[in-house]
């Protein structure tokens, strides 16, 4: 199995930026992600050797960058789980018949009282490693488009959700209760905080910035619109608006049913928007074309919940190259899944997949 790659004439750096702007590039920008299981496997296929070997082999057009976190322990992990050091989420591991995957359980906020949320730690900026982050950007030596931050940040109501559990992060947003509020916004101060201290030590060699905001169920919104614009857009305004100010694209990731706040979005200064589950209500590749083509940068749209998962190699090559023509003919695509590609996708499906965005991603 290989990757046949399209003959390039650009740089990954100059073809993201050219992208971003909806100019004309050689191909179409390329992204990945995936579970461990199926990345495994991939990289075996291919005869990858390590991660970036792969990202290679695919043609993969950027890269993150991310300060390590250096303080001290902020949490400790319950027996047989998982604690994660930023945010203080639990996971266990859940196996299932393809492999398996950290799961977010034992909410630690959840039924919390005021005071439960006062003092439930959140990391301080000051306790990153940016001069590492900045040593990595430095060693890519402008060869690939390079990003801070990822669809976890600000990702109020998702990543709240795995502190306190959903049903409660919702019910707080709409009641507005006050002490979960000011949680909400404490952890957004941090992150907004970290990330400005991390553009600022490798502003020579970014790209874009990537944000994250879960905002749709599979047949719908999940919060109404005047929600959004109450508690969460201002926040989102705070990261678009840092980006701006260092001459960086947007883009936020939003899961499901999420074109109901793309005009919000627009308003605030975001210039992309990723995932495009094609299968959620009002987010297939042809909807989003004629509402906002030539105002969003579009990335993802190759669902992992459709042939890629389910179907033939031949089926996954004739729904990519569907994507491409629809999604190309507006301008500022990013070619990727819709999510990790998940570990029960044929390995010669996901190999189709990327040799389609090869084949017909060109620009003539």
């Amino acid at each position: 199995m290989q990757i046949i790659k399209a003959p390039e004439t650009m740089t990954s750096k100059e073809r993201v930026r050219r992208t971003f702007a909806y100019e004309k590039t050689d191909r179409v920008t390329i992204g990945y992600d995936a579970n461990a299981g199926i990345n495994k496997r991939l990289c075996e296929a291919l005869g990858a050797n390590s991660q970036e070997e792969l990202l290679v082999a695919l043609g993969v057009d950027y890269r993150g960058i991310g300060a390590k976190y250096i303080g001290k322990p902020l949490f400790e992990a319950p027996e047989n789980r998982r604690v994660d050091q930023l945010e203080g989420c639990i996971m266990r591991w859940v196996q299932h018949g393809t492999g398996g995957y950290w799961d977010f359980c034992d909410f630690p906020l959840k039924d919390a009282e005021d005071e439960d949320f006062d003092t439930f730690p959140v990391p301080d900026a000051d306790n990153f490693d940016y001069d590492g982050a900045l040593e990595v950007a430095k060693h890519y030596n402008g060869q690939y488009a390079l990003y801070v931050g990822n669809p976890g940040v600000p990702d109020i109501i998702n990543s709240n959700g795995r502190i306190m559990g959903m049903e409660d992060v919702l019910c707080h947003l709409f009641l507005g209760n006050e002490a979960a509020l000011s949680f909400i916004k404490r952890r957004a101060d941090f992150q907004l905080k970290m990330m400005e201290r991390l553009i600022e030590k490798c502003k020579d060699h970014l790209d874009f910035v990537w944000l994250g905001e879960d905002l749709g169920t599979q047949i719908a919104p999940m919060i109404s619109l005047d929600l959004y614009r109450k508690h969460i857009k201002p926040i989102h305004k705070q990261f678009a608006e840092l980006a701006a100010s260092y001459n960086l694209p947007s883009i936020m990731h939003t899961c499901g049913s999420s074109s109901w706040a793309y005009e919000d979005f627009i308003e605030i200064g975001i210039r992309g928007v990723d995932t495009l589950q094609p299968e959620a209500a009002n987010m297939s590749p042809e909807y989003l074309a004629e509402k906002f083509g030539g105002r969003l940068n579009f990335r993802g749209c190759i669902s992992t919940a459709g042939p890629l998962a389910y179907g033939t190699a031949k089926e996954t090559e004739a729904v990519c190259k569907q994507t491409l023509e629809t999604m190309m003919s507006v301008g500022g695509y990013h070619f990727a899944p819709t999510h990790a590609i998940q570990d029960n996708s044929p390995i010669e499906n996901v190999i189709a997949m990327y040799n389609a965005a090869h084949k017909y991603g060109r620009y003539n």
